[in-house]
C-alpha cells in the first residue's frame, strides 16, 4: 500500500492523471500499479484487481484524480510498450537534399520513448546530406547510412532500406519522410497499432482532413487520388498514397520486393495494394500532416502520370477484382 504517494508523486516530478516516461522509469510505473490495484485481469468480467491484498482484502483504490495513468494507458505500457522494447524496430527515411532537416530529424527520432534505429538512405545528395548523415552517425549509434551512387527513385530507395532491414532482423521496418510533414512523435502510436496488424497506415484523411500548410490544389489533388485509388482497386482505406507506414517483418517477406515496380509516390499504392490482396491485416491511425518548410517538394508530372497508370496495373496484377484474394 501507498501510504506517501503524494510525496512520491511530487518526487517523480510529475502531477494530477499524467505521466511522463521521460520523467519516470516503466518498472516505478509497473511498482505504483501493482501497490494500487490498477492492472486488473482481463479474465475476470467483473474487473477484480489483479494483485488483491493478503486474504483477499481488495487494495486502497485511489481516486481518480490521483491516479498517474488509465487503465487502458497503462495496459498499454505495461504489455505493448513492454513488447516493443524487446523488438527491434528501423525507420527508414529515404533522403535527397535534405541537409537542412537532417539533424533536428535524428534528434527527434533518438528522442523517441522507445528504442528506435534510423536508417538514412541518400541518393548522393548534392548538398552533402550523406556526408553530414555520417558525421551524425558517429555521434548516435542508433543511426546508420546506407549511400546510393545517384537518385534512384523513392520505391528503389525503400526496397533497399526494406531488405537492409530483413537482413537484420527487425521486427518492425516504419516508412517516414525526412522533411518533418510526418511527425516523429507518432511513431509509438504506430508501433501500438503494428502490435495486431501487418500493416499500419499513418491516415490524413481519417475522420476529417489533417493537412497543414497545403494550398487547395495539392489538397485536392490527393483527395482526389485517394478516391481513384478506391474507385479503380476497391481498397477501403481513407489515405492509400499517404507514406508514413510501419510493416511487420512478416509482412515484408510475404511480399515479392524485387518484382515492385513503381518507383515513385505511386510506390506506395503499390505496396498496400500487395498487402490488401494478400488478405493482410491493414490497419489505420490518424496523423497529422504538415508540409515541409525547408527544403523542396519533390513531387512532379512524371510521379503523377506513373501514379495514375500504376493503379490499373495492381488491379490487373490482382485479376480485376476489387477485393483482396481469398486465403488460402
Amino acid at each position: 500500500m501507498i501510504k506517501d504517494f503524494p510525496a512520491r508523486q511530487a518526487a517523480a516530478g510529475i502531477s494530477g492523471r499524467t505521466v511522463n516516461l521521460d520523467m519516470i522509469v516503466l518498472p516505478n510505473v509497473l511498482n505504483f500499479a501493482l501497490e494500487s490495484g490498477w492492472l486488473t485481469s482481463s479474465r475476470n468480467r467483473k474487473r477484480t484487481p489483479w494483485f488483491a491484498g493478503p486474504r483477499g482484502r481488495r487494495p486502497r483504490q485511489w481516486p481518480a484524480e490521483q491516479r498517474l495513468v488509465s487503465q487502458s494507458r497503462l495496459r498499454y505500457y505495461c504489455h505493448g510498450f513492454m513488447a516493443s522494447m524487446e523488438t527491434k524496430t528501423l525507420v527508414v527515411v529515404p533522403t535527397y537534399n535534405e541537409r537542412e532537416n537532417l539533424p533536428n530529424l535524428v534528434k527527434r527520432v533518438a528522442a523517441q520513448p522507445l528504442p528506435l534505429d534510423l536508417l538514412i538512405v541518400d541518393d548522393n545528395s548534392p548538398d552533402g546530406t550523406g556526408r553530414l548523415a555520417d558525421e551524425l552517425a558517429r555521434q548516435h549509434p542508433m543511426l546508420h547510412v546506407m549511400h546510393r551512387a545517384e537518385k534512384n527513385g523513392l520505391g528503389r530507395a525503400y526496397i533497399d532500406g526494406f531488405k537492409w532491414a530483413l537482413a537484420r532482423d527487425y521486427e518492425f521496418i516504419m516508412e517516414m519522410d525526412g522533411d518533418f510533414s510526418h511527425n516523429p512523435d507518432d511513431i509509438p502510436k504506430f508501433i501500438e497499432a503494428a502490435q495486431d496488424a501487418d500493416l499500419v497506415l499513418g491516415s490524413r484523411y481519417c475522420n476529417g482532413i489533417r493537412v497543414i500548410n497545403w494550398p487547395l490544389r495539392r489538397l485536392m489533388l490527393s483527395m482526389g487520388a485517394g478516391h481513384y485509388v478506391r474507385l479503380i482497386t476497391g481498397m477501403p482505406f481513407s489515405d492509400p498514397t499517404g507514406g508514413f507506414k510501419c510493416f511487420r517483418r512478416q509482412t515484408l517477406l510475404r511480399l515479392d520486393l524485387d518484382a515492385v515496380r513503381s518507383n515513385g509516390y505511386s510506390f506506395q499504392i503499390e505496396m498496400t495494394h500487395r498487402v490488401w490482396r494478400q488478405g493482410m491485416k491493414i490497419v489505420e491511425v490518424p496523423i497529422i500532416f504538415t508540409d515541409r518548410f525547408q527544403g523542396s517538394s519533390k513531387m512532379s508530372g512524371r510521379i503523377v502520370r506513373e501514379a495514375l497508370w500504376m493503379v490499373w496495373s495492381v488491379w490487373l496484377q490482382n485479376g480485376m477484382r476489387r477485393k483482396p484474394r481469398p486465403r488460402k
